[in-house]
């Protein structure tokens, strides 16, 4: 049985992100308020030193004072609605065929881990690996997220999924579309780049790597 890693937004999903449809979703809800607002403004603010140009993806702010339960409610059933016309065809049966073969299919992505689950349950995935929001008392913070999966920080988490499932790079399969995935896909036994960027389509071509799909 192998693993297969799949990234989200521009790899499993086209167009705009998950995150930044989410956005819209809670400012049509009238959830996204002066509060909101703030938090993520002072957030850029409050971390561009430490974080640099991540602090834009890094910052989940604007979720700050929401409810956890009642925020994955809302995108529990808006990705049941919504989810099926987000797709990018040609990966979603990839997917699929790694689950007809059996493998453990796994999603990996700087979206919100909530928002990922809701994705996973939509897909029938086995997980999902996410941003971990802070949270206290059941509500959200402007804290920095406990963990954001992105560039290398992929690779380290995949590590430790190949160690748990006991499966071997050699068999592990990922998915990606951004010049910010090759650590994970120079990793991985099987790299496939998707829709890639113009940095991801070039090192793709050069180790000589499947590439599915143009932007």
């Amino acid at each position: 049985m192998a693993l297969a890693v799949f990234d989200v937004d521009g790899t499993l999903v086209a167009g705009p992100s998950t995150e930044k449809r989410l956005f819209v979703e809670l400012l049509r809800h009238g959830w996204l308020g002066p509060a909101q607002v703030l938090a993520f403004t002072r957030f850029g603010v409050r971390h561009a030193s430490a974080f640099g140009w991540l602090t834009w993806k890094k910052d989940k702010a604007y979720l700050a004072g929401l409810a956890c339960a009642d925020v994955e409610a809302l995108v529990s059933a808006w990705v049941k609605r919504s989810a099926p016309g987000w797709w990018f065809a040609p990966c979603l049966e990839r997917l699929r065929r790694h689950q007809l073969a059996g493998d453990t299919v796994v999603l990996l992505s700087g979206t919100p881990q909530f928002l990922a689950d809701a994705l996973v349950r939509e897909l029938g995935a086995a997980r999902a690996v996410g941003t971990l929001c802070a949270t206290a008392a059941g509500r959200f913070l402007a804290d920095p997220p406990l963990r954001h999966p992105f560039g290398p920080d992929k690779v380290e988490l995949v590590k430790a999924l190949c160690a748990e499932l006991q499966v071997p790079a050699v068999e592990l399969f990922a998915y990606g579309d951004s010049v910010h995935d090759l650590p994970l896909l120079r990793f991985a036994g099987h790299p496939v780049a998707v829709r890639p960027d113009t940095a991801l389509r070039a090192a793709a071509g050069v180790a000589g790597w499947e590439i599915v799909g143009r932007r």
